[in-house]
């Protein structure tokens, strides 16, 4: 059947030319095999394995460079260079993937494996497809002898999830910007949305949350457990982690969410359409309901808040002198992390637990909703997947566009890969992407990054 499937999307157009296809496998197979977990990997090796391709092919060695601000955490940036009429494109993916404990999966996590119609493996979404299409993108370009009106820089980079002084977007801005500055980048953050197989969204990124850490900590002066006192830190702390898991915060919109309700309510059946249609407009029930239909919707329309990690006690033996909770939170673009932690101090309503930021990314501004981008994204997704709409977004987890729209290169996450709505893996056990999705995929940026580089 996947066969009878491929072979028809190839028929169709939708799938590259069967060389392209089986070039694109080999480099994604060689990054997903290669370990770039933030602490246990390094991306060095999948930087230097991608500049060899390139150089290879026969790329300017002085156009492809290897650094980064360690060197077990390097990034490959290349450059394709075009006529120069206009300036560069920035094509971004990153190298690194959160950890993979391979007793809690069902494969090996570090291995491609294309079974039953997925490629399995940690990093087949997030985000080594992405970096292995623009890596074949260039190398197709290159051998048909394309020439595009602007340089298309390649930059696959270190440490986007674990972030920290090693992050590869953070560190080229601060010290090579020159590699990698650019008109506009396209990035991941935007995705296909199916339900039950069906194909109904192309999201393209605009804009995210940002991303603050608090600790919540109690302190005692402990005593043997067999004298129980009515204060103790762990109870404390969990009447403060209750507190915090029943405080809501307020429904706040913008334009591109606003739009994005609008335009989902059509592609839904009732009473959810209705329902969607007055959260757009503000109305708070219509908002709670369709909170409660989607842990998506609900991220996309208000921060939020919840506990990622416990710590406590010292001993078996002895009443706990300290008691910890971490609180990750995904903040609306328009609020700070010192309102959230006035907002978590609120809610908890107790002297006794302290609240502190432990980490805060910061916001960054929307990118404009550029008709060039959008346009293009729209005329290829109808060709590609007639019916599917094509909406801006904000995306409610991070990347590292956040860093680039702040430096003033507007950035766009843009796929064309499709997941089911209910099965997305990003992070989690048994990672995986459709082997039809991800070969649409690799035609539709091709053809996008043509379209915004004639």
């Amino acid at each position: 059947m996947i066969a009878l499937v491929l072979a028809a999307a190839a028929a169709a157009g939708t799938f590259s030319p069967q060389a392209d296809r089986d070039l694109l496998r080999s480099v994604y197979e060689e990054l997903v095999n290669t370990n770039t977990s933030y602490s246990t990997g390094q991306t060095t090796v999948a930087a230097q394995a991608v500049a060899r391709r390139l150089l290879d092919a026969g790329w300017p060695k002085e156009d492809v460079v290897v650094l980064g601000a360690a060197p077990h955490k390097a990034n490959v940036v290349a450059r394709y260079r075009g006529t120069g009429a206009a300036r560069p494109l920035l094509l971004l993916a990153h190298l690194d993937v959160v950890e993979a404990k391979a007793s809690d999966w069902s494969v090996d996590p570090f291995k491609l494996l294309e079974k039953d119609g997925y490629f399995y493996g940690r990093g087949t979404g997030d985000d080594k497809a992405q970096a292995a299409i623009w890596v074949q993108t260039l190398l197709r370009m290159r051998r048909e002898g394309y020439r595009p009106s602007r340089d298309l820089v390649l930059a696959l980079t270190a440490d986007e999830e674990g972030g920290g002084p090693f992050n590869g977007v953070d560190w080229l801005l601060q010290n090579r910007r020159d590699l990698i500055d650019a008109e506009l980048c396209l990035n991941e953050g935007g995705w296909g949305e199916m339900r039950d197989g069906r194909r109904l969204l192309n999201l393209v990124q605009v804009g995210e949350k940002h991303s603050a850490t608090y600790r919540l900590e109690v302190r005692n002066p402990g005593g043997h457990s067999s004298m129980p006192v009515s204060e103790n830190a762990i109870y404390r702390l969990a009447a403060a982690l209750q507190r915090v898991a029943a405080h809501e915060f307020p429904f706040r919109l913008n334009d591109v969410t606003r739009g994005y309700l609008t335009k989902l309510a059509d592609l839904q059946g009732e009473p959810i359409a209705t329902q969607l249609r007055k959260a757009a407009a503000g109305d708070a029930e219509a908002q709670r309901a369709v909170a409660a239909a989607s842990p998506m919707w609900n991220a996309v329309m208000r921060t939020t808040c919840v506990a990622t990690g416990l710590d406590g006690g010292h001993a078996e033996n002895a009443l706990p002198q300290t008691a910890g909770a971490r609180v990750n939170c995904r903040i609306l673009p328009d609020e700070t992390p010192e309102q959230v932690q006035d907002a978590l101090r609120a809610a908890v309503a107790d002297d006794k637990v302290q609240i502190t930021v432990t980490s805060a990314h910061g916001a960054s501004p929307m990118s404009p909703v550029r008709p060039d981008v959008i346009g293009a994204t729209e005329r290829l997704t109808t060709l590609f997947w007639p019916g599917v709409a094509t909406l801006p977004y904000m995306v409610m987890g991070g990347t590292d566009g956040r860093m680039l729209r702040k430096a003033g290169i507007p950035t766009y996450g843009v796929q064309g890969l499709f997941y089911e709505a209910s099965d997305i893996r990003f992070h989690g056990r048994d990672e995986r992407v459709g082997v039809r999705e991800l070969y649409e995929s690799q035609e539709f940026l091709y053809r996008l990054v043509k379209e915004l580089s004639r």
